[in-house]
């Protein structure tokens, strides 16, 4: 994490799906017998997309451990629009949507292909609202810097939706409920932010203290981790009446939103786990959550030859 951080918000132009188009529009990907987890996961900073630990190793095992997905469908803290959209380019574009870091992170590109089609039939299955089809954006570094450790070659369709930042909480939960269906059809969806993310009060002398927190973030830490597991959402939705911590935790709530849409597509058949469960510099988390109704949430830690060839393949 960089003190010279910041974020591009980018409100797009694109042309909606209605309801009455919808159906002309097919079922693209086949429903399977397996359903699909869900991931939130708290990306931190650019540099874990192509540094080498605790946090990018254990999204090369994800990307190992669960099923190969027909597609990935991100929601992630760094596109907020107005109105809801989806990327529905053939190839998108990698987004260096940062600043004050190594040219070695601005040099990276991961050339994932898209789906317009998929992307249509996504925006179709929202009966919400009208979802846009988005020609412009790309994969932003809350996807790539993720995805690229989880499916180094490149090979998966990625899409991202965006996070329409005029609504309340309600709407992004409501709206994920809609998305349930792209489970059985081998989409893996994830919302990619942090839980605790106050970037205004980042201890910087205290960036390689590891677990470190300040009594607030550790306070939420823990308050989180009991809600999600308690599968008490709708605390989660109003998190505003969490108390001071919360408000500290989430002084906006744009790393926070993606949770929510996770979260949202959980049922009673999930079990919930967690990874890369670390405070970092007092007020950031990288807390991310696994939710899936298999009973094995274990993995076996890459071997270093593993870790090696992976990482190569990814830049």
């Amino acid at each position: 994490m960089q003190r010279k951080h910041f974020i591009k918000i980018i409100a797009g132009t694109t042309g909606m799906i209605t309801l009455g188009s919808f159906n002309k529009i097919t079922n693209l990907l086949e429903e399977q017998d397996e359903t699909m987890p869900v991931l939130f996961i708290g990306h931190g900073s650019p540099m874990n997309g192509i540094e080498d630990n605790e946090f990018s190793q254990r999204w090369v095992a994800m990307g190992k451990e669960i099923s190969v997905p027909k597609a990935v469908l991100c929601i992630s803290a760094h596109w907020l629009t107005s109105g809801t959209h989806i990327t529905a380019m053939e190839n998108p574009k990698t987004i260096h949507d940062f600043g004050g870091f190594p040219q070695e992170l601005f040099n990276v590109q991961y050339p994932a292909p898209g789906n317009p089609e998929l992307a249509s039939e996504i925006a179709g299955i929202v009966k919400k609202v009208g979802v846009g089809l988005d020609h412009e954006w790309g994969l932003d570094h809350g996807t790539w810097s993720v995805i690229k450790n989880m499916y180094p070659l490149a090979n998966i369709p990625v899409l991202q939706l965006s996070i329409d930042y005029n609504q309340p909480m309600q709407y992004h939960y409501d709206l994920a409920r809609e998305l349930a269906s792209l489970r059985k059809k081998g989409v893996l969806i994830i919302g990619s932010g942090n839980m605790i993310h106050n970037l205004r009060m980042v201890a910087w002398d205290k960036m390689e203290v590891p677990n470190y927190g300040y009594d607030w973030a550790i306070e939420m830490h823990a308050n989180f981790k009991k809600l999600i597991t308690d599968k008490n959402h709708a605390a989660l939705i109003d998190y505003t009446k969490l108390g001071q911590a919360a408000m500290l935790s989430i002084p906006t709530p744009d790393h926070y939103i993606p949770l929510l849409y996770s979260l949202a597509l959980q049922t009673d058949k999930d079990e919930v786990s967690f990874f890369n469960d670390k405070l970092v510099a007092g007020s950031l988390n990288m807390t991310s959550v696994k939710i899936s109704n298999r009973a094995t949430q274990s993995y076996v830690k890459p071997t270093d030859k593993a870790k090696d060839s992976t990482v190569s393949d990814s830049i």
